[in-house]
């Protein structure tokens, strides 16, 4: 019997997901090339930050209707 996989049906994510994302991916580059300084967000885990946002992308393309 072969193998079958369930297709991923991939859907654009809606547009508060992408802003969302941007925003958080842009706050993370600033702090870490611009030297803005964000409490929240320090130099030693902007690359956290940015695999944050890039995690939220991909939740908004896989899940639909989010």
């Amino acid at each position: 019997m072969p193998f079958r996989r369930a297709p991923i049906i991939l859907t654009p994510p809606s547009f508060p997901i992408f802003v969302a994302s941007v925003i958080v991916a842009v706050l993370a580059l600033l702090v870490h090339y611009g030297g803005v300084s964000i409490p929240v967000i320090t130099a030693r885990r902007a690359f956290d930050v940015l695999a944050i946002a890039y995690v939220l992308l991909l939740v908004g393309v896989l899940v639909r209707r989010l």
